[in-house]
């Protein structure tokens, strides 16, 4: 289930390990058609560094078809498209699946209200990847 604090950021628990995870989502992702634009492994480069840091790992994604019109109409939101998934582990060794909320965005950048379900789509899919 998401949890939903103030600052628009919702947060799935994952059973499985980041990697894991990681690679689910983006089956899943792809199996629905959407496009994997990068994946920023964040403890690997830290590790690279001489530095330590838990499993995070950020997965950038979605589709042209749906993201452009949301741009065209709002174009501050370009800062934050592509949707982006951050798996990561906390201090418990519970995993995380965190993305921006849809009402985040929208409210931010000021979404037309008939563009939304271009996004909308977020949570559940990421939901979905993780069953």
């Amino acid at each position: 289930m998401a949890i939903l604090p103030d600052n628009g950021l919702a947060h799935l628990r994952s059973s499985y390990s980041v990697a894991s995870t990681v690679e689910r989502v983006r089956a899943f992702l792809l199996s629905k058609g959407l496009m994997i634009f990068a994946l920023v492994d964040h403890s690997g480069e830290a590790e690279k560094a001489g530095l330590q840091m838990r499993p995070t790992q950020l997965l950038i994604f979605g589709s042209p078809k749906a993201g452009t019109p949301l741009m065209v109409a709002a174009p501050t939101l370009a800062i934050d498209l592509p949707l982006k998934a951050l798996v990561w582990e906390d201090d418990g060794g519970i995993v995380w699946v965190s993305y921006n909320t849809p009402q985040y965005l929208q409210k931010r950048h000021d979404i037309p209200s008939e563009l939304m379900k271009n996004i909308e789509v977020v949570g559940p899919l990421l939901q979905k990847a993780l069953e």
